[in-house]
């Protein structure tokens, strides 16, 4: 899933990175409210995790512009602990979530997971889709067998795209947008690969190729 952070504390920024990343997000950042708006509007971002407190263009005036000109994209904001005006002004705008500063990256992931799933009407504690269950932690998937299949990143990536929006056309275009970082070569074949990999681990008839369009995952327990 790809996500854009929005935050102006750079040694802040590296370190919720590195950790977004090893939870299989693709994470581009914006330091300023100019460049949020912009990203936010340019690119297929699946969440945004945007602070209040950023230069040239607040954040909640980031989030008013975004939910005026129709951009649906699921925000949660961060704002200092005791700005309870904030969350209300957060939420009035169209704030999805908030999490007040200092957080555990553990529980912002949580929050993200969550506001995840349910926006793609999937309720509950877990990535269920048919008959397999990913486990969003550990990075593998369980089989109605028990199994465990392992994945690397990007089939992790990938396969929770995939599960989240499960009967649907997915172009290659989409796949890539969502599952990379905005510097990633959108022309590479690197997405076919990966899908070939899931194929071979969970069944081809999970993926059905749609020629000239795209592919889309099917519930095997049909």
């Amino acid at each position: 899933m790809r996500l854009l952070l929005v935050e102006d504390d750079l040694i802040l920024v590296e370190s919720l990175k590195k950790q977004l990343e090893r939870q299989g997000y693709a994470v581009d950042h914006a330091s300023n409210g100019v460049d949020a708006e912009f990203m936010g509007n340019e690119e297929p971002y699946d969440i945004v995790v945007l602070d209040l407190g950023i230069p040239k263009k607040s954040g909640l005036d980031v989030l008013t512009t975004w939910r005026k000109q129709g951009n649906k994209v699921s925000v949660i904001i961060l704002t200092a602990r005791d700005a309870w005006h904030e969350r209300v002004e957060g939420f009035k705008a169209g704030a999805d979530d908030y999490l007040g500063k200092p957080f555990h990256v553990e529980e912002l992931i949580v929050r993200i997971q969550a506001l995840l799933r349910r926006s793609h009407d999937m309720p509950g504690q877990v990535l269920k889709s048919g008959d397999l269950i990913l486990d969003e932690e550990r990075q593998h998937v369980q089989l109605s067998d028990k199994t465990i299949v392992t994945l690397t990143g990007t089939e992790f990536r990938l396969l929770r795209y995939f599960m989240l929006n499960p009967g649907k056309i997915l172009s290659k275009t989409q796949l890539t947008e969502h599952v990379y970082e905005q510097s990633f070569d959108r022309d590479s074949n690197l997405i076919e690969v990966y899908i070939r990999r899931l194929r071979n681990k969970l069944g081809k008839q999970r993926f059905k190729m749609q020629r000239g369009q795209g592919y889309i995952f099917q519930d095997d327990s049909e």
